[in-house]
């Protein structure tokens, strides 16, 4: 035991000592968020062209879901004092003292330099590197840098979740051309309005800690415009696949729908209407759908790959 653990207040040193378990560790990963980075890595991985071996697939795969892993740790690590002022965070391992800062790091930094290596030598050293751009985009450029100083941070640090799909497809063709471009630029753009619409719900925790969100420094009239901007731009990217003759239209009839009910919804958060006894229930709405948008959409682009593989559709 070193030195400091001495000087621990013994409640302390027993919440440190007890529970840090394998829960915790696989708390630090963020799982809700890793099953949505494995999901989009595993369509983006299916809807390329070409083959790759179960194995090295499966090795992709994992080596994507240590990144995150490892990224997720490192942010528990820096922001731990934020996660403990705010309500909807302070029961993750750090706030509560169930495990030391410095083994949030170690293990992140851990998860994350094994999985760039695994990555390399297994599967290709360009999705290596994309992968390795990922985890610092998130760990370092949106988490140290973006989330405590400007209220853009969600729009310039939405390119951390818009790797999986592209480093799936890389880790298939071993290039980047402008499909892959174009399966980040979804999640690119899908984040604001999935999270800023998350962040109108959630908007006092933000403002309790001093993080400038967009709802907490430019107010909810702008935040729900912008929301209504991404929604709008969003559609034509979604589209975009089938417009450049890279899907067929199952695809693009899945992208067309999908895209014109987000715009749809997204219209009553813009015009702040009140219904039924929740006051932000367009919200809420926009924002579950928002994850079943990206769920359903991606599922279809990996329909529309198989069928026009077995020769269902031309």
């Amino acid at each position: 035991m070193d030195a400091t653990a001495h000087t621990q207040a013994p409640d302390q040193e027993r919440r440190t000592a007890l529970p840090t378990e394998w829960r915790d560790f696989f708390t630090l990963t963020k799982p809700r968020v890793m099953t949505l980075v494995i999901f989009t890595g595993i369509c983006g991985l299916l809807a390329a062209p070409g083959s790759i071996h179960p194995v090295i697939g499966f090795t992709a795969i994992l080596a994507i879901a240590m990144g995150a892993g490892g990224s997720a740790a490192l942010n528990h690590w820096w922001e731990a004092d934020l996660d403990a002022g705010m309500k909807r965070t302070a029961n993750r391992p750090l706030p509560t003292g169930r495990m030391r800062r410095e083994d949030a790091r170690d293990f992140g930094i851990f998860l994350s330099a094994v999985s760039v290596g695994l990555m390399g030598v297994a599967v290709g050293w360009l999705a290596a590197i994309s992968l390795a751009a990922a985890i610092v985009y998130y760990a370092v450029i949106y988490t140290m840098w973006l989330k405590p100083r400007t209220p853009q941070n969600i729009v310039i640090g939405g390119g951390a979740g818009a790797f999986p799909p592209f480093i799936g497809w890389i880790a298939v063709t071993g290039e980047i051309t402008m499909m892959p471009v174009l399966l980040f630029a979804i999640i690119f753009f899908w984040t604001p309005p999935h999270f800023w619409a998350l962040a109108l719900f959630v908007k006092s925790d933000y403002a309790k800690v001093g993080i400038p969100m967009l709802p907490v420094v430019a107010g909810e009239r702008v935040t729900r415009r912008q929301i209504m901007v991404y929604t709008l731009l969003l559609a034509p990217i979604a589209i975009a696949p089938w417009a450049i003759g890279e899907t067929s239209w199952v695809y693009g009839s899945v992208a067309v729908v999908l895209s014109a009910l987000f715009v749809a919804l997204a219209i009553p958060v813009l015009r702040e209407r009140r219904t039924g006894g929740d006051p932000l229930k367009p919200e809420k709405t926009l924002f579950k759908y928002s994850i079943a948008y990206l769920f359903v959409l991606f599922a279809a682009l990996v329909a529309d790959r198989v069928l026009a593989a077995q020769g269902v559709i031309a």
